[in-house]
């Protein structure tokens, strides 16, 4: 992450409609952070320093190239970012990727996919919409009694004055 500057999910989160709502609604906002959370604590984002480790080195899973293993925190951050990118689903997965986690900014995803101009924001945003789905709170079932209305018995009786 940058420090001091604004990345381009929290730019694009002050944006305003034309109708002066927000343009990204503030679930889509904590989706992308959430996201941006895990991905860090999942330890994906890519190396910038040389590694002297051999290249072709037999590694399991859970290893990274320096040989030392994951933390069940990074691991389970992993899963989490796996399911939410699956959510999303393969069309819009890397939109979400270069932008919330490699922290691409608009024009510079528009140039490099070919896109229009000002379309990146939209697609952008629907992604983000996707994501914020996908955590969003599942409906809780209601739990059930057994008994009828009235079921329990009253103990105020026990307590009223004779």
């Amino acid at each position: 992450m940058r420090t001091g500057e604004k990345t381009p999910l929290e730019t694009l989160a002050r944006l305003k409609a034309r109708d002066g709502s927000p343009f990204l609604p503030p679930a889509a906002h904590d989706a992308g952070e959430r996201l941006l959370s895990d991905f860090m604590r999942a330890q994906m984002q890519p190396r910038i320093t040389a590694s002297l480790q051999p290249r072709l080195e037999s590694r399991g899973p859970g290893l990274r190239q320096d040989g030392a293993v994951f933390s069940d925190s990074a691991m389970d951050a992993r899963r989490h970012v796996a399911g939410a990118l699956k959510a999303v689903g393969p069309e819009l997965a890397d939109v979400i990727l270069d932008f919330v986690c490699f922290e691409k900014g608009l024009e510079q995803m528009e140039r490099e996919r070919q896109w229009p101009v000002r379309s990146a924001k939209l697609m952008v945003r629907t992604a983000l919409m996707a994501l914020a789905r996908h955590y969003a709170p599942r409906h809780r079932r209601v739990s059930h009694h057994w008994g009828e209305e009235g079921y329990r018995p009253d103990i105020s009786a026990m307590f009223a004055d004779e």
